[in-house]
Parts: structure tokens; C-alpha cells; sequence
């Protein structure tokens, strides 16, 4: 049946799913439960204090700034591509 997971440990799991940055199921898979399992959990402490707002400003900041700089390294990649192999003189 159930593993008995500790209501400490339910909560952790919930803070670090919303302030971590990875996805749901890359945490659910480090601490060994099922991607169901953490998403109960998450729901249920959803209205409760386990993580703060500040902490989830953060963790939306964070998140905001990863997406920015994906995009710019892709970018980036793109204009590298464009622009064709350089002389060993112009490197």
C-alpha cells in the first residue's frame, strides 16, 4: 500500500516542485514517488503555507529568466549558424 511518507517529507517535496525549477515528474522521480503521487500532494498544499510568496516570486522569476535565456542561446546559435565558418584570423 502506501509508503507512509511523513508529513515533513510531503512537504518538502511540495516546495521543492514549486521553487525548484526542475519539472514535476524530475522530482518526483529523485525522491523515489509517482508524478500522481507529488501532484496530490502539490494540490493538496496548495492554499497552505509551505511555501511562501516570496519564495514562489522567486521560483516565477527564476523560471522566467531560464525561459529568457534559453531563447537567447538559441538565438545565439541560430545567428553562429547564419553567419557560416570564420577565417582563423577573424576567431
Amino acid at each position: 500500500m502506501g509508503t507512509g511518507r511523513t508529513d515533513e517529507f510531503r512537504a518538502d517535496a511540495v516546495r521543492i516542485a514549486l521553487t525548484s525549477g526542475l519539472t514535476r515528474r524530475q522530482v518526483a522521480s529523485d525522491l523515489g514517488v509517482g508524478l500522481s503521487t507529488l501532484n496530490k500532494w502539490v494540490t493538496a498544499h496548495r492554499d497552505t503555507d509551505v511555501v511562501s510568496d516570496k519564495e514562489l516570486d522567486l521560483a516565477r522569476e527564476n523560471e522566467r529568466l531560464r525561459r529568457e535565456n534559453r531563447i537567447l542561446r538559441e538565438e545565439r546559435e541560430v545567428l553562429k549558424n547564419r553567419s557560416g565558418p570564420q577565417p582563423a584570423c577573424a576567431r
